[in-house]
């Protein structure tokens, strides 16, 4: 039997209890039905006591060592410009050399390129040909089976 992919969900939502109970319960169950063993980080390493010294440096770390463990990453991309954290976890996923999935349902354009929606770099992890594939605009398009995610899925380990 073949080990399910590790998929890191890099995302903003977290911080609020209707986006947590929304958008973020959406993507963690799509990207489940998939098939894929998703990790939220906001479920895995935030049940802390802000009180105690040294908790955000310990969320930090643990969120560090989530992303190089991961097979791959879904960054949730939304906003001009899109959350500083997911930022700096894809810039790591990209530097691993891990696959990365961008998720932009936000119809802004944030960037100087004609080409991208983003900033460029947010798209030195993908292919330079076909990277389509690999920025989703809509939740119904991450089960799309021509797109990156479902093969990168179905692909053995």
């Amino acid at each position: 039997m073949t080990k399910r992919k590790i998929l890191y969900l890099a995302n903003p939502y977290g911080f609020s209890s209707q986006q947590r109970k929304g958008p973020l319960a959406v993507l963690v169950e799509v990207l489940e039905s998939l098939g894929a063993e998703v990790w939220e980080p906001f479920a895995r390493n935030n049940q802390i006591d802000k009180t105690t010294a040294g908790w955000a440096y310990g969320v930090g770390q643990s969120d560090l060592k989530d992303v190089r463990e991961a097979d791959g990453l879904f960054a949730v991309v939304n906003g001009c410009p899109p959350d500083e954290g997911v930022m700096v976890e894809l810039g790591m996923a990209i530097a691993w050399g891990k696959p990365v999935f961008l998720f932009r349902d936000d119809f802004r354009r944030c960037t100087d390129s004609e080409v991208y929606p983003l900033n460029l770099m947010l798209f030195t992890g993908i292919p330079e040909k076909g990277w389509e594939d690999y920025l989703y605009c809509s939740v119904e398009e991450i089960t799309d089976p021509k797109k990156a995610l479902v093969r990168w899925l179905e692909e053995k380990r």
